[in-house]
């Protein structure tokens, strides 16, 4: 199962709206005969592509799957019906699958098959995994994780506004790899207007990898010629529109910007949810990043830290957030900490 999880993870990012899954096929004696995870774009999916491989080698043998296999048909065949025919006599999964299409009725027809079925195998791992596909399944909107860089005294810039670059190349580096593993990245108009970035993977070997770019820009701010809008891969363009730059854009989520953030942006992720993301990751600027804080849409929190300090008439990462009392703070849990060349990171998930 560690060896289908480590498939499954291949194209994190690449598969949605489907999840990623990893599946490996072993015959009666015990050899690995069968490898597969899902391809980019959601299919063919980990259990086909598995068997595909083992072919005859296969009858008789075991399934490793990182989440129930599919039982509904819909752009292809059930995998449940597939290893039906390919004579699996034996199937062991990580997860049962929330999807009610599939909801328990993937392994009952296995069972029903006369498959032995073996289900909860490093379980948290594959729920770590898939977890915005889970997220998406049950809230309806993708998982949505902030990443922010900042000096120790939390500044994203200088009073002059020089931001490039506060954190080190290793730092950097694992940012890209984040972007590889993300089926979109998100900024705010006022990012964009100051940074023109690209926001696409940079690292060698990965620029394949770039997610759907999505730029928030509830006031219609963004020029037509910014660098998101003139470059690939696509960008989504979510907010106020038709505008210059929302008309260029791969596709144009309008809603209402006559209400407030903490209902504003509710909505606007259970729309990216129905087109299908499951991971979104937001890397400015502090506006965006303040409001899903105040809003409770973080579900982890990536806080790369210099070690510099810029002073309090720097740019700070998170905006005013009125909070008068502790009780009114935003509460998160610090679930990890590892060393980047000179820099930290501290990662945070929700308070318990």
């Amino acid at each position: 199962m560690a060896a289908a999880l480590s498939l499954a993870a291949r194209n994190l990012g690449q598969v949605w709206p489907n999840p990623a899954v990893g599946c490996v096929i072993v015959d009666k004696a015990g050899h690995v005969v069968g490898r597969g995870w899902t391809q980019p774009g959601g299919r063919p999916h980990a259990e086909t592509e598995a068997l595909k491989m083992a072919g005859e080698r296969g009858r008789g043998g075991t399934a490793y799957v990182t989440l129930e296999p599919c039982a509904h048909h819909g752009k292809t065949p059930p995998c449940a019906e597939a290893l039906v025919a390919a004579g699996i006599a034996r199937c062991v999964t990580a997860l049962e699958d929330p999807d009610l299409r599939v909801s328990g009725r993937g392994l009952a027809a296995l069972k029903q098959a006369g498959i032995a079925v073996e289900t909860g195998v490093l379980a948290e791992g594959a729920r770590e995994l898939n977890v915005g596909f889970l997220t998406r399944v049950t809230t309806g909107r993708p998982f949505v994780v902030l990443k922010l860089a900042t000096s120790l005294d939390g500044r994203i810039a200088t009073r002059a506004g020089e931001s490039r670059w506060i954190t080190g190349e290793e730092a950097r580096a694992f940012g890209h790899r984040l972007r590889a593993t993300h089926d979109a990245i998100a900024v705010g108009s006022g990012t964009v207007l100051a940074d023109d970035p690209e926001l696409t993977c940079r690292l060698k070997g990965l620029e394949h990898r770039s997610p759907v770019r999505l730029v928030f820009d509830r006031r219609g701010r963004v020029p037509a010629s910014a660098k998101v809008m003139t470059e690939a891969p696509p960008t989504w363009v979510v907010g106020a529109g038709p505008t210059d730059a929302s008309k260029k854009a791969a596709q144009h989520i309008e809603i209402a910007a006559n209400q407030d953030a903490d209902r504003w942006l509710p909505a606007v992720f259970q729309e990216l949810g129905k087109a299908g993301l499951t991971r979104v990751l937001v890397e400015g600027g502090a506006t965006l990043a303040t409001a899903l804080l105040s809003a409770g849409l973080v579900d982890r929190l990536y806080w790369f830290r210099a070690p510099i300090v810029i002073g309090g008439d720097g740019l700070p990462g998170i905006a005013p957030l009125a909070v008068d009392r502790l009780a009114g703070s935003v509460g998160l849990r610090c679930v990890g900490r590892r060393t980047l060349g000179n820099d930290v990171l501290e990662l945070y998930g929700r308070a318990a």
